[in-house]
């Protein structure tokens, strides 16, 4: 045996009334006898959690992994009898039991014998008695950990990984530290509803204004912070007068000791951060600045590309760095539910995939947005993903954004935007039917030649509309390709005296957006058809937006027709409705597209040799 784990180092840490630097300190090394993945409480994040049985060959006790180690289990690091140096850690008494909350750790030996015959740790008989004589505590949940200590497990044998396994990078604020009033330090990751005594030193990530509510229970007002430290964030509230004694002093950007909160289970519906539970700031927090901070945590993103959003599902909660294309002008909107009027500005952002997304902000955001450099990168956290028209991002109250973050991400967009980025088109997550196409997929199987849909019938009062194809652009109709669109509403809007203005939204715009709706005919083996599609599906077909199809337009006829002759040959998968209508006393089927995209040859061709391997093929 190569490593002699701390023994009694258990029994020192938690026989003691107070923790002292010495034992924080001292870095233990460790066996683990077991881990096992456990439930989340009905929590709706997918961070998983991993509770662990670790002995220092006289006793063992439960502990919880932090997420930020959760690689060490899911990359095999570590196993059953690993040996390792605990670097950094919390210790927390749960319901009478004792638990240890590893922040970091080195493993020295992935498989070794087992250490010594180790029997339970005991709690002090003051925290037993303590416990007895505590309020029953409701349903526990991950970090929490209310199960009874089970005996060790076998655990599954990994693959065979590196003797040293990675630590984070960042320095940890060991719970020892002591702030300003002598208090012991905790990590965001170890607080837990069932500690009473803590303080926490975090950074300020965002904070909301202060709003008012009303219900029937009453009426009263609130604002939310997000707290970041090394080990992760979590959303903390204030209601009422510590609303209003607490929303001067925490400012973003900044640095505080924060104690004698609540915590709580966090409630999903109003709360995106990533963390099982949310604190409450009442009249008797302590909140104290922090000055000449040195290791300043930073926002953790969990990044999504563009491209990638197609993957995401209707109203889930990203983050997103890119750069800013365009800067919409500021609109407004009114509510139908409560007839209110709301300010608005749509951002477009593009990324290194190639692909283009709307992204609107929302009242004071919307004001006060001012990039200063005319192509920023900024870093979006916690944006809501919709659907209308093809993907599309909204901030929320609970969103944040960074401009030009000094992150790798943010350098590595701002070198390829400056290189060539600027210069090249945009795809856009496409939905052009205009009219709730929203959700409609391409179904390779279920490609219909053009010849067979008109005589299928489609878009009869008795016939399905719904249609996938895959067909060429034989010519696109130049006449009227573009109209002058609201910037806000997307209405056609009308040049008058003191701008362009729209009816619909009762205003008036220094200049328009032009918006495409294009009329193609295409072809494949089978015949020709009329296909009409609207902005997003010009976008596709000329890789350009329609103020910038616009300004050829104006400055060159020749160079005009050239962009027009490029888009002729183009292959793209389609998903079309059709739909009959009446135009003078003739009835018409229209095929309106609803979805185009260009083919995937990689899922074509393995689509072609499963046809190949099936029972078609012999």
């Amino acid at each position: 045996m190569s490593h002699q784990l701390t023994a009694g180092i258990f029994k020192r840490l938690f026989e003691t009334d107070e923790l002292d630097d010495t034992l924080l300190e001292s870095r233990p090394t460790v066996q683990f006898l077991s881990y096992k993945k456990v439930a989340t409480g009905g929590t709706t994040n997918n961070v998983d959690r991993y509770r662990i049985i670790v002995s220092d060959g006289e006793q063992f006790l439960q502990a919880m992994l932090s997420t930020q180690l959760n690689y060490l289990i899911e990359e095999n690091h570590i196993a059953k009898h690993t040996i390792a140096i605990v670097d950094k850690f919390a210790c927390n008494m749960v319901q009478g039991k004792r638990l240890l909350i590893v922040l970091g750790l080195t493993v020295l030996e992935k498989t070794a014998d087992k250490v010594g015959e180790p029997t339970a740790l005991q709690a002090p008989p003051s925290a037993r008695s303590g416990a007895e004589s505590a309020s029953p505590a409701p349903e526990a949940s991950a970090s929490a950990i209310s199960a009874p200590t089970p005996a060790p497990a076998p655990a599954p044998a990994p693959a065979p990984a590196p003797a040293h396994a990675p630590t984070p990078q960042q320095s940890v604020q060991r719970q020892g530290s002591r702030g300003s009033r002598g208090s012991a330090i905790y990590p965001i990751e170890s607080l837990s509803p069932y500690m009473n005594n803590w303080t926490i030193k975090a950074l300020v990530t965002q904070k909301s204004g202060i709003r008012k509510w009303s219900n029937d229970r009453g009426e009263g007002k609130l604002f939310s912070v997000v707290f970041v430290d090394d080990t992760g964030e979590i959303k903390a509230t204030a209601f009422n007068q510590a609303a209003d004694d607490l929303h001067a002093r925490l400012q973003e950007g900044k640095v505080y000791l924060v104690s004698k909160g609540r915590v709580g289970l966090a409630k999903k519906k109003f709360n995106n951060v990533v963390n099982e539970y949310e604190l409450t700031l009442e009249r008797t927090t302590e909140v104290e600045e922090c000055r000449d901070v040195v290791n300043v945590p930073t926002v953790k993103y969990n990044f999504v590309d563009i491209a990638g959003l197609q993957n995401v599902e209707k109203d889930a909660i990203c983050d997103i760095i890119a750069v800013i294309k365009e800067t919409g002008p500021m609109g407004e909107i009114t509510t139908k539910s409560s007839n209110r009027t709301i300010t608005k500005r749509e951002l477009t952002l593009v990324d290194r995939s190639g692909y283009s997304v709307r992204l609107t902000l929302w009242g004071a955001q919307a004001e006060q947005w001012n990039a200063g450099d005319e192509h920023p990168v900024v870093a979006f956290k916690g944006v809501k993903v919709g659907d209308f028209q093809g993907r599309s991002l909204s901030m929320s109250m609970s969103s944040s954004m960074q401009l030009n973050p000094d992150i790798p991400d943010a350098h590595l967009l701002r070198g390829w935007y400056d290189g060539g980025g600027a210069e090249q088109s945009y795809q856009s997550h496409a939905n052009n039917s205009g009219s709730g196409g929203s959700g409609l997929a391409f179904k390779r199987e279920e490609v219909l030649p053009v010849q067979e849909v008109k005589e299928q019938g489609f878009g009869e009062p008795d016939k399905g509309e719904i249609f996938s194809s895959r067909a060429t652009i034989m010519h696109v109709r130049p006449e009227n390709l573009t109209y002058p669109a609201c910037p806000t509403c997307h209405k056609k809007v009308i040049e008058a005296h003191d701008g362009w203005r729209c009816e619909k939204c009762n205003m008036s715009h220094e200049k328009p957006q032009y918006r495409y709706i294009i009329t193609a005919a295409v072809a494949d083996w089978s015949g020709q058809a009329w296909f009409q599609g609207f902005n997003e599906m010009g976008q596709v077909i000329f890789g350009m937006s329609g103020d910038e199809l616009m300004e050829i337009k104006e400055r060159s006829d020749t160079e005009m027709q050239n962009v027009l002759s490029r888009v002729i040959g183009s292959t793209y998968n389609f998903v079309c409705r059709a739909k009959q209508d009446n135009y003078n006393d003739n009835v018409r089927t229209r095929y309106g597209v609803s979805r185009i995209e260009p083919p995937n040859y990689a899922e074509e061709g393995n689509y072609i040799a499963n046809l190949l391997r099936s029972e078609w093929a012999q």
